[in-house]
């Protein structure tokens, strides 16, 4: 079908709530919802898109299919289904390759209660499911310390009492031990709290004291889960950091302040979609594979999410804590699952970076190749430059160059950094070799202006990038743009411009001594007599610096210059 057929197709699309479909030749290609089928559709074929992904997706549908349904909730629902069940080539890929424990309660007069993998519901009640197997176990072994099951508790009351008052019995506890299961812990606490009061006022000591014990073990659970005011209850925090190619949204589950749950959905993007489409469809999936029933929702920032549910932004007090702790529990989420990929596949690191930095800097391309430029003296003596290269992010020392400074009198920074680009390009170029997509410069407006006038001279203003980035605030300086581009501090982005920055600093500086060493060594070595010229290189390259010269005993000049030498250049440097 042809994108003016398509138009004209979504054009005749009612004005109500449903989810869309879109057909390559085969298959489903995208799934979406939206709260007005016509206008969403049609925004397809009528905007100029700026993402080169959802270009490709429009010129690649072939089909428009549509469900009609009531609400936007209903849409949402029905959209996060299909997605799971079809997987479309550009929709965004929710994560979920694992099978979750479940808590079984066996449908039996006298019930057993264990965890499973697998959910057969003619067998019993199940809750969950549980993101780890530890969590479940756990809370298996609190019940069991709290309520009789299959222990000596139970076949005592087999011998004393009837099926009937043994099945009340455990009915009564079945329904405390849902409660707890489920986080709710604070009504097993009342339930216990009465039943020793009441022991106590009848004298019964001993059963009020096993109540205590009882009650001492969740009041220790409670103290180690409660992380807010216990009067937080019954709602469900989402947070989310995000980069170009995933998302990662953790999901907390609270219950009388204290977190019962806690799950980070990553999510793998496909074309350009924004945070808060990713956090929508990131809600309902994550509430419908645990099960929650929670209506107040607590997210970082405003969501279309129609009834019941109930948005909350907080701005400050315990709620906020709670999005602060979400928010650090995905970014770690993110920080393991990058350290993974840079063990397991460091070329897919590196392409992931580029693509921030270019992202960032706002770059034409991703800088595979990055040359950073520093300069060094000391009150415009032994003036030096370096130039230090990153190949997909990281450092190619056999490509690091220096540069003595020619022809520049006194301490002039902005000359001595034009010269030295200048040379390097200008060598590259006549080599034949790569150009780099990047140049870094150490220095803010001044530096840069310089750096920009030696690509200027070499024609090369608009094939290679250039920055500047300022020590102070670390501003980051643009070619043609008298404002800085501020990086987020906490970004890979500015953290490899500062360690290219720093690397150059580092050689430079380290350059710049070694050359003061050997004029301080080459002054010290003209002022002796009877040193010509090649006594005197072998004396530079034996120790380096005129102080190690100095400090050289008697015994060892003789043994490297023969015993009259030796004596003659050891009493000339002791006097």
């Amino acid at each position: 079908m042809k994108k003016s057929e398509l138009h004209i197709q979504s054009k005749s699309l009612p004005e109500l709530p449903g989810v869309y479909q879109f057909y390559d030749d085969e298959k489903i290609i995208y799934i979406g919802k939206a709260k007005n089928l016509k206008k969403r559709v049609s925004s397809y074929f009528t905007k100029n898109h700026d993402s080169k992904k959802t270009r490709l997706l429009v010129k690649s549908i072939r089909k428009i299919e549509k469900i009609i349904v009531d609400t936007e909730m209903d849409a949402l629902l029905l959209e996060n289904n299909l997605i799971k069940k079809y997987q479309p080539k550009y929709n965004i890929l929710l994560k979920d390759d694992k099978s979750y424990p479940w808590i079984c309660i066996v449908k039996e007069p006298i019930p057993d209660i264990f965890y499973t993998r697998k959910v057969e519901k003619r067998r019993g009640e199940y809750y969950g499911p549980f993101t780890n197997v530890y969590s479940a176990r756990f809370l298996i072994k609190l019940i069991k310390d709290i309520y009789p099951f299959l222990n000596h508790e139970l076949n005592h009351l087999i011998k004393k009492e009837t099926e009937e008052s043994i099945k009340a019995k455990f009915s009564e506890n079945i329904k405390s031990i849902r409660n707890l299961i489920k986080g709710h812990f604070r009504k097993s606490i009342d339930e216990l709290k009465g039943k020793m009061k009441l022991f106590s006022k009848n004298l019964k000591y001993e059963k009020a004291q096993e109540i205590k014990e009882k009650l001492d073990i969740l009041y220790n659970y409670q103290a180690k889960s409660t992380i807010v005011n216990s009067k937080i209850s019954d709602i469900d925090v989402f947070a989310m950091v995000s980069d170009e190619s995933y998302a990662y949204i953790n999901y907390l589950q609270i219950s009388y302040g204290a977190v019962i749950r806690s799950f980070t959905l990553e999510v793998k993007k496909k074309l350009e979609e924004t945070d808060k489409e990713i956090l929508r469809l990131s809600v309902i999936e994550l509430k419908q594979r645990f099960q929650s029933q929670s209506k107040e929702v607590i997210v970082p920032f405003k969501l279309n999410l129609p009834k019941p549910l109930k948005i909350n932004v907080p701005k400050a007090g315990d709620k906020k804590k709670l999005i602060e702790l979400s928010e650090r529990n995905a970014k770690f989420y993110r920080i393991d699952k990058l350290k993974q990929i840079k063990i397991i596949d460091p070329e897919a690191h590196g392409n992931r970076i580029m693509e921030q930095v270019k992202k960032d800097l706002q770059l034409k391309e991703k800088p595979i190749q990055i040359e950073c430029f520093d300069n060094s003296n000391l009150m415009g003596t032994n003036p030096v430059a370096s130039c230090v290269v990153f190949k997909n992010g990281k450092a190619s020392k056999k490509d690091y160059r220096h540069f003595k400074i020619q022809n520049i009198d006194g301490p002039d920074d902005f000359a001595s950094m034009e010269q030295v680009i200048y040379r390097r390009l200008k060598r590259l170029l006549k080599e034949n070799e790569n150009l780099p997509n990047l140049i870094v410069v150490d220095g803010g407006k001044g530096q840069l202006s310089s750096g920009v006038k030696s690509l200027k001279k070499l024609n090369l203003e608009n094939k290679v990038a250039i920055i500047g980035i300022a020590k102070k605030l670390e501003e980051i300086f643009k070619p043609n743009d008298s404002l800085p581009l501020y990086i987020d501090k906490k970004s890979e982005t500015l953290k490899l411009i500062q360690q290219l920055r720093n690397e150059a600093h580092r050689f430079a500086i380290n350059l710049h001594r070694d050359r003061r060493s050997k004029d301080a060594l080459k002054s010290g070595i003209d002022g002796l007599k009877g040193v010509g010229p090649i006594l005197k290189d072998k004396l530079l390259d034996k120790y380096k610096s005129f102080k190690r010269l100095k400090d050289a005993d008697q015994e060892d000049l003789i043994q490297f210059l023969g015993k009259s030498r030796g004596r003659s250049i050891f009493n000339q440097l002791r006097n």
